[in-house]
C-alpha cells in the first residue's frame, strides 16, 4: 500500500481475515524548500495579511519558512483553511481566534462567501508545493483577488531501490504521483501477474496512460473505500 502506515485501519481486519501481509510504504514524499532557494522569489510572507492553507503539509512549511526568515506573522493576519482539520491543525502556530481564522469543508469553494467579504481590504498568499493547487489559483485569479503563490515545498518520489527485487500481490495507488514514482524508480517495470488498484480518476487514468491493467478500483457504490474494495476482491477470489 503506497501510504503511511496507519494507527489504526480497516485493513488489518483483512490481514487477520484473509491471512495476508500487508506493508506500507510511501511511493512519494513531501520535502522543504530551502531558505536560500525561497528568498530568489523576492517573496515576504509578513507582506499578506491573509494566508490560504490547502493542507498540514502547507501549513508547517509556511511557519517553517517564516522562523528561518526570522518574521513574525503580525496578530491581524487572517487564514483561510480548506478543511476543519487544516484549521485545528494551526493552532500548533497561533493563537486562534475565529475571526481571523475561516474553515471551509473541503473546498475553495466554501469559503467563497468570507473571502469574498476580504476581497478588497487583504492580500492573500498561497503556500504550495511544486504541483502548486490549480482549483485554488483559478478561484483567486478568475474572481479578481491580489494574491501571489509561494512555493515552500516540493512532492518528490521517495527512493524504492530497495524493493528492486520484492515482488508484490497487489500494488495499491492513490494518487497519480505514485505511478509516477514507480516508473522513476523502475523504469522497466512490467505488469505480469501484479494486480493494480487504484483509487480515484485521476490515478486510474495515469494507470492507464502507462499501459497497466486496473484489477481493483475504489471508489465504486459497492465499494466505496479502498479497503472495501479490496475485500470485494479477496472475497471473489477465494471463492474462485
Amino acid at each position: 500500500v503506497s501510504q503511511p502506515k496507519p494507527e489504526r485501519s480497516p485493513y488489518y481486519e483483512l490481514e487477520k481475515k484473509y491471512d495476508l501481509q500487508i506493508d506500507w510504504r510511501q511511493f512519494i514524499q513531501v520535502e522543504g524548500v530551502s531558505e536560500k532557494e525561497f528568498r530568489k522569489a523576492r517573496i515576504r510572507p509578513d507582506e499578506y495579511s491573509a494566508i490560504i492553507f490547502t493542507s498540514r503539509n502547507s501549513v508547517d512549511h509556511f511557519f517553517r519558512m517564516c522562523e528561518s526568515m526570522r518574521i513574525k506573522m503580525s496578530q491581524d493576519t487572517k487564514y483561510f483553511c480548506l478543511s476543519e482539520a487544516i484549521s485545528h491543525y494551526l493552532q500548533k502556530f497561533i493563537v486562534y481566534r475565529k475571526r481571523k481564522v475561516f474553515s471551509g469543508k473541503r473546498t475553495i469553494l466554501d469559503l467563497k462567501p468570507s473571502m469574498m467579504k476580504h476581497r478588497s481590504k487583504e492580500k492573500f498568499l498561497l503556500p504550495c508545493s511544486n504541483l502548486g493547487s490549480k482549483a485554488v489559483s483559478h478561484f483567486l485569479t478568475e474572481n479578481e483577488f491580489e494574491w501571489k503563490d509561494a512555493q515552500m515545498y516540493r512532492t518528490v518520489s521517495s527512493d524504492l531501490s530497495d524493493l528492486s527485487d520484492v515482488f508484490y500481490d497487489i500494488l495499491v495507488f492513490f494518487s497519480p504521483l505514485g505511478i509516477t514514482s514507480l516508473y522513476e524508480n523502475f523504469p522497466d517495470f512490467n505488469q505480469n501477474d501484479t494486480r493494480i488498484a487504484v483509487f480515484g480518476n485521476s490515478t486510474k487514468q495515469a494507470v492507464l496512460d502507462h499501459g497497466l491493467h486496473i484489477n481493483i478500483l475504489a471508489p465504486s457504490p459497492e465499494a466505496p473505500s479502498m479497503s472495501m474494495a479490496l475485500e470485494k476482491y479477496l472475497r471473489q477470489s477465494n471463492k474462485s
